[in-house]
């Protein structure tokens, strides 16, 4: 988390201190307007800035992975970036057609044009080739209507995203049309940044980003993203637990796979029309039987669906694998955590370790309020393969499991590293409680698995 709290900084804090090498919020002669046009600047600025940044991430980027901890932390960031860009772009939207109707109003009175009052307009307005210059004077009307109506769009489809019972599929349909808003904000951008700011690092910085996201939103509407890492597949058994409202599906891939760790997820597609959801793998790679495994909880519309959609045979299109959540550290003792279906990476770890041993102490907890015997014994068997410590608490039988509860079974937590998979709330508080007793941040791995 701290790696993405740092990278959303920076992507607002950046673009700010390289405004204000050009500019400043305290303009000669300060009034409303004169305030109104550089505001107006900067926030569209921030606004662009942030959006291009979501949208590049939009991508998929692996290289990135390593760097921000994971596909799943990288999504929380494009979130973050989403709404600071949604924020920035009502603030701009307010000062620039606010502005226009309390004049209209009479609540304000324009000064006379001239005085360096417009948006576009303030010292070093007029740098770079006068053609350029005055084509893009001449495109401030087109601009600044389009971009008007592309963020009425963005402002539409952000709230659907950010809508949690809105459904997933529709959600995964709606949200790409946000990079054809985008394209058109990219315009708007263009035209109407002050000509002054592009030979300055400000804008060199927003040219770049601009560049990017562009190509990033043409991936996306063509439905590019994450193309070189898919893989045809087809599947070849289904396990059900209706105890637990859980399918066990294994997948055969087609060559080009290029391999997981466990504790990685992949992109599932079995339907054209619903799009691709992400599952945690719960199997170990072998390249001798190119096979992956998924166990999917009835949760949503989609999942509950699967029962009756999936079958035997079926083809697929798995894309991957994503993921940091690798169990990869130096501590000398592992302390597991996996909530409901959280515990899918864990059996994925347990199977690549009953295949390569490892001399480390390692609990694994696995609280749920359902049971299955069947599933509990083969959860017991793969522990035993592994020399993984089991500790199954039944909520509604043993009650909540608490990190006191995980400190008495293992005494020597001090010196364990901590991951978890399972409701972000329930991983937020064992996290703030551990590292309140001494913990290293550094030492408790959660997965966020939420792609929206």
């Amino acid at each position: 988390m701290t790696r993405i709290k740092l990278a959303f900084a920076a992507s607002l804090a950046v673009p700010v201190a390289l405004w204000l090498l050009a500019d400043s919020l305290a303009p000669e002669p300060f009034g409303y307007f004169t305030f109104r046009a550089v505001f107006v600047q900067l926030s569209g600025i921030i606004a662009i800035v942030a959006m291009s940044a979501a949208t590049i991430l939009a991508l998929r980027p692996k290289w990135l992975e390593p760097h921000l901890g994971g596909l799943d932390k990288m999504y929380r960031l494009h979130k973050w970036l989403g709404i600071a860009a949604l924020v920035a772009a009502v603030l701009h939207w307010w000062w620039a057609q606010g502005t226009k109707w309390m004049v209209g109003w009479g609540w304000l009175e324009r000064p006379a044009r001239g005085g360096g009052q417009g948006e576009g307009q303030g010292a070093g307005a007029g740098a770079g080739p006068s053609g350029v210059v005055d084509w893009l004077h001449g495109q401030r009307g087109l601009a600044e209507g389009l971009g008007e109506w592309a963020f009425y769009a963005v402002v539409a489809l952000s709230v659907l995203a950010l809508w949690k019972r809105f459904p997933y599929h529709l959600f995964v349909k709606t949200h790409r049309w946000i990079a054809a808003a985008y394209l058109v904000l990219v315009y708007h951008a263009v035209v109407l940044t002050k000509p002054a700011y592009w030979v300055q690092p400000v804008g060199w910085l927003l040219a770049a980003l601009l560049a990017a996201g562009t190509v990033a939103a043409l991936l996306a509407l063509s439905g590019r993203i994450g193309a070189g890492r898919k893989v045809a597949g087809a599947i070849e058994s289904i396990i059900d637990y209706p105890e637990l409202r859980v399918l066990e599906t294994r997948v055969r891939l087609q060559p080009g796979w290029p391999g997981h760790k466990s504790g990685q997820f992949a992109f599932v597609q079995s339907d054209r029309s619903e799009g691709a959801h992400p599952y945690t793998i719960a199997s170990a790679w072998n390249a001798e039987d190119p096979q992956v495994t998924f166990i999917t909880k009835a949760l949503g519309d989609h999942t509950t669906r699967l029962r009756e959609r999936l079958r035997t045979g079926m083809e697929v299109t798995v894309e991957g694998p994503y993921g940091c959540f690798d169990f990869d550290d130096d501590r000398p003792r592992q302390i597991w955590i996996g909530a409901g279906i959280g515990i899918t990476p864990f059996i994925a770890r347990m199977k690549h370790l009953a295949r390569n041993p490892s001399e480390r102490p390692i609990d694994l907890f696995h609280p749920t309020m359902d049971v299955s015997e069947v599933a509990l014994g083969k959860l017991k068997a793969d522990a035993a393969a592994a020399r993984v410590r089991p500790h199954v608490l039944v909520s509604p039988r043993d009650g909540l499991l608490t990190a006191e509860d995980i400190r008495k079974a293992v005494p020597e937590w001090q010196t364990a590293s901590i991951w978890f998979c399972g409701p972000p709330r329930f991983g937020a508080a064992l996290r703030a409680d551990f590292l309140a007793r001494g913990l290293p941040a550094a030492a408790f791995h959660q997965e966020l698995f939420e792609m929206r």
